[in-house]
C-alpha cells in the first residue's frame, strides 16, 4: 500500500515528552499539494513496508521542537506502516548515556550536536551508515564534504565511518541591521570583511554606534563572543586549521588563534563601536542585545547573531522593514571562499534494524527536509529541497545563505571538551572583551586549562 492510499487508513502512534501515548492520523500537508517533492515521497513509500513494526526515537526536542519533529515522522509512519514512538528530553545527553549503559538504547538517537555522538560511536553504541553516505552528502548538501566530515567518527575498531544524517541546522554567520537607517544614511550592505570594517568606521564617524553586543547568558555568559572568534578563524585560516584548533592539534594560544581573537576585539574592544562600550557587553543579556536596533533613534545599526535571534525581537517587529540581515562576509584579500559557521542536529542508528536504516534514508530525502522547513525556524543545506517550502521569505533568504556556503563548520566551542568550550573559552572571552586580559593572555589561559585536563 503506497503513501497516498494509506493516508487515512494508518494511525501513527507518537509518544510525547511526558511518555503518554497519543494517536493521530493527521498529516501536516495534504499529499500532492504544495511545493514538496511528493514524487520522491511516493517512491520511498513504494519501496518500504514495515507494517506491524515499531521505530523508537530518542531526541532532545521538546515543546514546539517536538511537534515539528513529530510532523515529519508522521509521514514516515504513513509511508511504511510502522508505528513511530518519539521521546523528547531536556536531559537527552544524560539519558542516552544511561540507556547505553543499561542496554536499552532506542532504535534511533537524534543528537543536538555531534560531540557526544562521536564518543558513543567510539564505544560501539552507534551503527555506521553505508560507505556510500559520504558520496550522498557530496551530491546533495552544499559544502557536502564539510557535512560528511561532521558526521564521521572513528568506530570502536579505529576506522572512520559516517555515523549519522544531519537534520535541521542554524546559521551563525549573520549580521542583523536596520534597513531604514542604512537607507537614510546611504549605507550599502557590505560584501567583504574589508567593506564591513570600513562601514563600521564610517557609522562611528557619522556620530552613530555601529554594533550592539551582549555576552550575558547566565551560566553561559560569554558564548556570543566565541561565535565571533570562530567566524574569524574561518575567515582568516583554511578550514583544516579550524579543525586542528577545535581538536587541540594546535595550541589554543597559537598566533593564528590570537589573531582571530584580535579581529573580534577590533569590533568589541572599541567603545565607540559598541553600544554602551565594551565593559557593558558582559552585563547585557544576549536576548536583549538586539533591542537597540528598534529604538528611536536606534542605539546601534548592526548586531551579529545567529538565525534564531528573531525569537527574541520585540513584538511587532516586521522582518525586511524594521530589520534585515546579511552574511557576515569573508575577507576579499584572503580567498577562503564563503565559510559558514553554524550548528545542526545529527540523527543516528543505535539499533541495527532495517526500519532504522530506512528511517535514515527517509531523513535524507528532500521531502523530509521540506516538511521540516515548512514549519519555520529550521534551515537545511539540502540542495534538492525546494526553497519554496520555507515558511516565509526570511527563512528562505537564510536558507540561501546556507546553500551558498563553500565551507561549513560546526560551532567550535560545542565540539571542544565541556570544561574548555563551555567554560574556559567563554570566561576568557568575557575577560578579554572587558579589557582585563589581552588576546595573548586570554588564549594562554584557555591553553593552560586545556593542558590541565589531559
Amino acid at each position: 500500500m503506497n503513501a497516498l492510499a494509506r493516508k487515512f487508513a494508518a494511525t501513527t502512534a507518537l509518544v510525547c515528552a511526558g511518555g503518554a501515548a497519543i494517536a493521530d492520523n493527521h498529516l501536516l500537508r495534504t499529499p500532492g499539494d504544495g511545493p514538496y517533492n511528493w514524487g520522491v515521497y511516493e517512491d520511498f513509500a513504494a519501496n518500504h513496508d514495515f507494517t506491524g513494526q515499531t521505530l523508537s526515537i530518542l531526541g532532545a526536542g521538546t515543546g514546539v521542537d517536538k511537534t515539528r519533529l513529530e510532523n515529519v515522522f508522521a509521514y514516515f509512519a504513513e509511508a511504511t506502516g510502522a508505528t513511530v514512538t518519539y521521546s523528547g528530553s531536556d536531559s537527552f545527553e544524560q539519558d542516552i548515556v544511561i540507556a547505553m549503559q543499561a542496554g536499552t538504547l532506542p532504535d534511533v538517537a537524534m543528537f543536538p550536536q555531534p560531540g557526544l555522538a562521536r564518543d558513543l560511536a567510539a564505544r560501539g553504541a552507534i551503527v555506521a551508515l553505508p560507505d556510500s553516505t559520504r558520496d550522498w552528502y557530496k551530491e546533495n548538501f552544499a559544502a557536502g564534504d564539510s557535512w560528511a566530515d561532521l558526521a564521521s567518527f572513528p568506530g570502536p575498531d579505529g576506522a572512520t565511518h559516517v555515523f549519522g544524517t544531519i537534520f535541521g541546522t542554524d546559521v551563525k554567520s549573520l549580521v542583523w541591521y536596520s534597513p531604514e537607517a542604512f537607507e537614510e544614511n546611504g549605507y550599502e550592505v557590505p560584501e567583504t570583511m574589508e567593506a564591513l570594517k570600513a562601514l563600521t568606521e564610517q557609522i562611528a564617524a557619522d556620530g552613530m554606534t555601529p554594533f550592539c553586543l551582549g555576552l550575558g547568558a547566565g551560566a553561559g555568559t560569554g558564548w556570543p563572543a566565541t561565535d565571533w572568534v570562530e567566524d574569524f578563524m574561518l575567515r582568516t585560516q583554511p578550514p583544516e586549521v579550524y579543525d586542528q584548533w577545535v581538536n587541540h592539534q594546535i595550541p589554543f594560544d597559537d598566533p593564528r588563534v590570537v589573531a582571530a581573537i584580535e579581529d573580534y576585539g577590533w569590533f568589541a574592544r572599541n567603545d565607540h563601536l559598541v553600544d554602551g562600550g565594551s565593559k557593558a557587553a558582559a552585563t547585557i543579556d544576549f536576548r536583549d542585545s538586539p533591542d537597540g536596533l528598534f529604538e528611536f533613534p536606534p542605539k546601534c545599526l548592526m548586531h551579529k547573531q545567529a538565525s534564531f535571534i528573531p525569537n527574541f525581537f520585540p513584538d511587532g517587529v516586521e522582518m525586511g522593514v524594521d530589520v534585515d540581515f546579511f552574511y557576515f562576509p569573508a575577507y576579499e584579500g584572503l580567498d577562503l571562499g564563503r565559510p559558514i559557521l553554524g550548528s545542526g542536529g545529527l540523527a543516528t542508528v543505535t539499533q541495527d534494524k532495517p526500519v532504522a536504516q530506512a528511517f535514515m534514508e527517509y531523513l535524507q530525502t528532500p521531502f523530509a527536509h521540506e516538511i521540516f522547513m515548512s514549519q519555520g525556524q529550521i534551515l537545511t543545506p539540502h540542495l534538492k529541497a525546494n526553497p519554496d517550502a520555507y515558511a516565509n521569505d526570511t527563512q528562505r533568504k537564510l536558507g540561501e545563505i546556507l546553500t551558498s556556503a563553500t565551507t561549513f563548520r560546526f560551532d567550535g566551542s560545542d565540539l571542544m571538551p565541556g570544561e574548555i568550550g563551555t567554560d574556559a573559552f567563554w570566561n576568557a572571552m568575557v575577560e578579554y572583551t572587558t579589557g582585563n586580559l589581552t588576546a595573548e593572555e586570554a588564549a594562554a589561559a584557555v591553553e593552560t586549562r586545556w593542558n590541565s585536563i589531559k
